[in-house]
This record gives structure tokens, C-alpha cells and sequence, in this order.
């Protein structure tokens, strides 16, 4: 038995011997053929892949930026430049994609030491922003707050944005503390991380200096996305008389109003472009705006510009040309202040909120000037306010009277041939007389035109008796049609009376109408009469413009425009080809008779010309050529606006005047108010039109 086992032995570890080196050779071969399939991998990578992933490597994305370009000119109708662009030295900032908030913290602190920024308005939060951008602050604040800002009480971690958020907050309970200059550099901070990605904005733009300039342009290297250029911003050459008119522009902070930012963003615009926010600037900011230049930018693996070029220059924005007169426009508004300083000097501006003027061409609707006072009554401080004319609206008086009788005659209750009314008061139960200004008794009839030369308020309410299909006797009520509202105000709409105009120039609003019925249901009767001579419902100074000219060019509603011609500019910054006129537009066409008209004519050429002792305006017969016109006196209230409630509002009174010149061939027609006085005098209105007049006849050579 022993000695089958040392056999057995001796057998198995000759056997052992022998496996073990076969088993390590096999071993070896197998990482041999490994070795050389990696190698072969690699060596095929290489050959057939090694451009490829080279080229990664090297990989740039093309994009396309836009660029903002000078906004179009704005020149008067003579070519004086009354709006224009100055341009100014910049400092920009192009946000690469993917930059971090600790890479502008750099670039900002770097830029500081060359370029003077002013603070800015900054948040609490805007100043934490700026202080945890700092590199490893964040970090390090995190660690120092306590862990409920960074787990909830199971010991969950927060996201990042939450830990951030209390980051914030951690750092405003310790107290914020910057200098003066580290505010400065947060108001940039704020500027460039407020960027959106491939835009660029304005870090200065006012007041950099030459040395600035150098220091920056010597640091560019250091400063990624930083560049030199140049930035615009509207200028008045002419004054701003007419800047109201015009209208502004927002800053590239404001950038695109909130009420307008889906449909510009689908325009084109970016959230940061300066655009016309009201008037002229806004009604035509697809023609001011030109066209944005193109860059096309590389960006690298790394999300940095590698380069650009430009490949489209933009197009500066198309040209504006007035109607308005600059030189004409500057002694409308002088006419308008000389009268008002004097109705201030007489003390009946106690409750006055301003005065207002309007010219336009009758035949055409063109505006060929528009002044505007606004006055403060606590204060007593007077500013230009010429878009007055177009958004604020008094009640006028009796300067709508001519539309009064041509909406009788259209209706019916009189005819050319037979317009003599008698000239009564009317009482009505319960309430003051209704009358003229004028003694009870002073006519004992009249007609139209007589009417239009006295101002006769009762003429106008048996016009309004006769359309309400009422009977009038004294101190009984007075039944008029239901409609009878509708009836006048339907005539008034067809001259331009309690409706939009069309001007193009944005902001417009439209005459207020007073109520019909009681709060029982009841008709106004009074009211409906108050309605027949001026003294119910309110207009804006621009419908009675288009009202008077209406009557004046023979009953032709034209829509008044302020722009007369679109130009295009030139590569060279000039004046190119005009790309389109406005041509007159007729709304509609009033169905009077020339006949019916020709009454209206001779009462209103009367109203200056006549010799009767209440004849009106007798203030504008020296001017030649003649002129026409029908003045207006309103009772008015002046309503506190810090005193809404007060049920005893003091009484005031508005003087107006609507006027056309030359009266046998219109060529200029204009409408005058004097809102809110303490005291009844219609010369302020008079004397305004009077002096217009000696100017634009001597401006157009009218003058004899």
C-alpha cells in the first residue's frame, strides 16, 4: 500500500510540472492577442477616426448675432432736422453661452480698474449676487450657514437652487456693506449676468474718456467679450416744442414694453431693444428701426467667441417728414403762452389745468402745428403738453353750433329757405332757466345764421325741441323722442365730434359722452338740450379741428396725419429716395346741402364780421385775407383730483374758438381751448387765433 502511494506521488507532480508552464504560456498568449487587438483598435482609430476626432476637439458652432442699428430721422416739412441721433463712444459686453457667474465676477473687477462706472440701482439681492460670485465665497458661505439652509429635518439635501436661495438670504441676515466702488461693480455685475446669452449690452455708453478707451482697448486679451463701440441717443436740434408729439424711446434697460413683448419678440426684436414707446416714435417703429446688422460668431468647444465677422451691415431706420412747420409750430406755441401768461397775470387761473391749439390744412387734414400748455392749478407750474390736443377733451360750448344747425337741416326741421325761429327761454320745471348770454327779450326770432353770428343758445334748443318731435310750453315737461340723443350725436360723429379721428400718432382718445337717462331711467330732457348748444358732452381739441374743417373744405371729413412722407436713408447716413406720400383720406362725406351750407358759411363769416352788438368775434376782423369762426363758452366744474368726493366742485368756465381762413378758399383751419377759468372772457381764444393767422398768412405770403 506505501508503495502505491509514492508512485502516485511521484506521478502527480511530474504532471504538475508539467501543467503549470503550459497554463502560464496561455496565459501570456491570451494577453498577448489583447495587446494586439488594443493596439490594432488604436492604430485604426487613429488612421481612419484621427481627423474626425481632431476636429472635435477643434469643434466651433456658427451662430448668428444681430446688431442694432442708428433709428431713422425725424425733419419738419421745411427739412429741418427736428430729431436726430447723437452718436457716443460705448463699452459693450457679448455674453459667451455657458459663462459662469464667477468669470464676470473676474472680468468685472478686471475692467474696473480702466473704466468708471457709475452705481446703478441695485436690490438687495443684486448686492448678494455680486458678493457670492466671488471665487470660492459661495463655497465658503455655504459651509458657514446653518444646516437647516442646506437639508430639511429628515436630512435631505436641498437642490442646488434652494441652497443658493438661502445662500442669499444668509448673506442679507449678515449684513450687506459695499463701498461705493464695489456698488459700482455690482451695478455692472448685474449688467452683464442680466445678459442674455450671444447679446450684447451696454456697460458705458455717457462720458467715457479717451483714456478709458485706450486702457480698454490695451486689455482686450483679459477682458473676453468686453468691446469699444458705440452707442446712439435721440437729440432735439429744433427744441422740444414738439417732443410730446414725437415721443420717446426706451433704454436698453427698459427694453421692449411689457404689453408688447410676444408679438415684438416674434417680430424679431430682442427683450433689450430700444423701441419707440409712444407717438410718432412708436406708430412708426418699423420704419425708425431699420434693419439689424449680422455677425456671424464662432463659438469654440469651450462656449468663448473664437472670432467674427460682419456679414450684413443693417440698415439705418427710413425718415420721417412732417407736415408741421418747425418755425411756425415755435410761434403757435409763443401765441398760445403770450395769451395764457396773461390770462395768469389777470388771476383767473386759479382752477386752469392749461391751453391748447391746433392747425391743420381743411383740404388735406395735414397738422400743421399743435401747442399744448399743461398747468399744475396747486402749483402754478406751466410745462408743454402738445399732445393735449389729441388726449384730453372739455367740454367747448357753443363752438359746436355749427354742427347744431347742420344737423337740423339734415334732419329736416329746417330748410334754407325757412330757418327763422323765435328766440325764447325755456323753462322747465324744476330747473333754472335755460338762455343766452344776452337779456331775455334782446330778439324776438331768429335765423340760422343770426343765430351762429349772436350764439344764440336758445335758437339751438328749439333746433333740438323740433328733432325730439316735442312741443315745448313753458314750466310744463318737455317730452322729447327717446332717441333724441342719438339723433344729435349721430350728426355730431359725421363731423368728427365724439369720435376717433385716425391721427397718426398713437394715444388718441375720444370725446366723453354724458349720460342719457337718470339712474331711474328717466331721459335727460335738460341735458338733451344742454347737448344742442355745447354745454353736455365733451371733445378733444383734435375732433374739433376735424369738425371746423369739415365745414370749411365743404363737408368732407379728412383724417388728419402728422407725417407727410416715409424717405429712406443712405449708406452714407443722407437723405435717400422717398418711399411713400400720405395721401389725403376722406372718412366720410357729410350730407348737407351747399345750400345748408351756405347758411353756416354766412353765420360763421358773420361771427367775425358782423355789427351786431353781441356779435362774438369781432377780435379777428382786421385780419386779411378774412377769416370765419364760431367762439364757445362752457360751464365747467374743476374736479380735485386729490379731492374726487367733493360733491360742491367750485364752478369754472372754458372759452373756445373753431376758425378757417381765408373764408372764401380755406386753406387753414383751427380749433382753441381755455379749459377751467374763473371768470368768463373769450379773448384769450381770439387773440391766440388772431396771432396765427398774421403768422402763417405772412409765412405762406397770404398776407395783403
Amino acid at each position: 500500500m506505501k508503495r502505491i502511494l509514492e508512485i502516485i506521488r511521484k506521478r502527480t507532480g511530474s504532471q504538475a510540472k508539467s501543467t503549470i508552464p503550459f497554463r502560464l504560456n496561455l496565459l501570456f498568449f491570451i494577453v498577448f492577442v489583447l495587446f494586439a487587438l488594443l493596439v490594432g483598435q488604436l492604430a485604426y482609430l487613429q488612421i481612419v477616426y484621427g481627423g474626425k476626432f481632431a476636429a472635435e476637439v477643434e469643434r466651433t458652432d456658427k451662430t448668428v448675432m444681430q446688431g442694432n442699428v442708428p433709428r431713422g430721422m425725424i425733419y419738419d416739412s421745411k427739412g429741418r432736422l427736428l430729431v436726430g441721433n447723437s452718436t457716443e463712444s460705448a463699452i459693450t459686453y457679448t455674453k459667451s453661452a455657458g459663462v459662469k457667474s464667477s468669470d464676470i465676477y473676474q472680468i468685472v473687477n478686471r475692467l474696473t480698474k480702466y473704466v468708471n462706472i457709475k452705481k446703478g440701482n441695485l436690490t438687495e439681492r443684486d448686492k448678494a449676487d455680486y458678493i457670492l460670485a466671488a471665487p470660492g465665497r459661495s463655497e465658503k458661505v455655504s459651509k458657514q450657514m446653518p444646516k437647516s439652509y442646506r437639508q430639511d429635518s429628515k436630512g435631505n439635501a436641498y437642490s442646488s437652487n434652494k441652497v443658493y436661495a438661502n445662500e442669499v438670504k444668509y448673506v442679507q441676515e449678515q449684513g450687506i456693506h459695499l463701498s461705493e466702488k464695489e456698488l459700482a461693480k455690482a451695478t455692472a455685475f448685474k449688467t452683464m449676468s442680466s445678459a442674455y446669452s450671444l447679446s450684447t449690452v451696454f456697460l458705458k455708453d455717457k462720458g467715457l474718456t479717451s483714456k478709458e478707451i485706450a486702457q480698454v482697448s490695451e486689455h482686450l486679451t483679459e477682458l473676453p467679450g468686453i468691446s469699444v463701440g458705440t452707442n446712439w441717443n435721440r437729440n432735439y436740434p429744433q427744441g422740444k416744442s414738439i417732443a410730446s408729439i414725437i415721443g420717446g424711446v426706451s433704454t436698453e434697460q427698459q427694453g421692449i414694453p411689457d404689453d408688447e413683448l410676444n408679438v415684438m419678440l416674434a417680430s424679431g426684436y430682442s427683450r433689450n431693444d430700444r423701441v419707440g414707446t409712444s407717438y410718432l416714435e412708436k406708430s412708426y417703429e418699423s420704419i425708425l428701426s431699420g434693419t439689424k446688422s449680422q455677425r456671424q460668431v464662432e463659438i469654440g468647444s469651450n462656449n468663448q467667441i473664437k472670432s467674427s465677422k460682419e456679414i450684413y451691415g443693417g440698415q439705418k431706420g427710413g425718415n420721417l417728414n412732417l407736415t408741421i412747420d418747425s418755425a411756425f409750430q415755435k410761434k403757435v406755441q409763443s401765441a398760445l403762452s403770450t395769451q395764457y401768461s396773461a390770462a395768469k397775470a389777470a388771476g383767473i387761473t386759479q382752477y386752469s389745468d392749461g391751453a391748447y391749439a391746433v392747425a391743420m390744412n381743411p383740404k388735406t387734414g395735414a397738422i400743421l402745428a399743435m401747442a399744448g400748455i399743461r398747468n399744475n392749478p396747486k402749483t402754478g407750474k406751466t410745462t408743454e403738453d402738445s399732445l393735449g390736443v389729441i388726449n384730453r377733451t372739455f367740454v367747448m360750448g357753443s363752438a359746436v353750433k355749427g354742427a347744431t344747425v347742420l344737423g337740423a337741416f339734415m334732419d329736416g326741421v329746417i330748410t334754407p329757405e325757412n330757418n327763422t325761429l323765435p328766440d325764447q327761454p325755456i323753462y322747465l320745471p324744476g330747473t333754472a332757466v335755460k338762455k343766452s348770454v344776452y337779456p331775455i327779450g334782446t330778439y324776438s326770432s331768429l335765423s340760422a345764421a343770426k343765430a351762429l353770428e349772436v350764439s344764440s343758445n336758445e335758437y339751438m334748443m328749439a333746433l333740438a325741441i323740433k328733432e325730439g318731435k316735442a312741443t315745448y310750453k313753458p314750466y310744463t315737461a318737455l317730452h322729447l323722442d327717446p332717441g333724441i340723443f342719438d339723433t344729435m350725436r349721430g350728426y355730431f360723429k359725421q363731423f368728427g365730434l365724439g369720435v376717433k379721428t385716425g391721427i397718426d400718432i398713437s394715444g388718441e382718445t375720444t370725446g366723453i359722452e354724458g349720460s342719457s337717462r337718470t339712474s331711474t331711467g328717466q331721459l335727460k330732457t335738460g341735458s338733451a338740450l344742454d347737448l344742442s348748444y355745447g354745454n353736455y358732452d365733451a371733445y378733444t381739441l383734435i375732433e374739433m379741428a376735424q369738425y371746423i374743417s369739415t365745414i370749411a373744405n365743404g363737408g368732407y371729413r379728412m383724417q388728419p396725419f402728422v407725417v407727410n412722407s416715409i424717405q429712406k436713408t443712405r449708406n452714407d447716413g443722407k437723405k435717400g429716395a422717398i418711399e411713400s406720400v400720405t395721401k389725403p383720406k376722406v372718412l366720410n362725406r357729410v350730407g348737407f346741402t351747399n345750400a345748408e351750407l351756405n347758411v353756416v358759411k354766412t353765420g360763421m363769416y358773420n361771427v367775425v364780421h358782423g355789427t351786431d352788438a353781441w356779435t362774438t368775434g369781432t377780435r379777428l376782423k382786421d385780419i386779411t385775407p378774412s377769416v370765419s369762426a364760431k367762439t364757445g363758452t362752457a360751464q365747467s366744474f374743476y374736479y380735485d383730483p386729490d379731492n374726487p368726493d367733493n360733491d360742491d366742485p367750485p364752478e369754472t368756465i372754458t372759452t373756445s374758438l373753431v376758425s378757417y381762413g381765408p373764408s372764401d378758399d380755406p386753406n387753414i383751419a383751427m380749433a382753441i381751448v381755455f379749459p377751467n377759468l374763473t371768470s368768463e372772457n373769450g379773448s384769450y381764444p381770439q387773440l391766440v387765433a388772431h396771432q396765427i393767422y398774421e403768422d402763417y398768412y405772412k409765412l405762406t405770403g397770404q398776407s395783403k
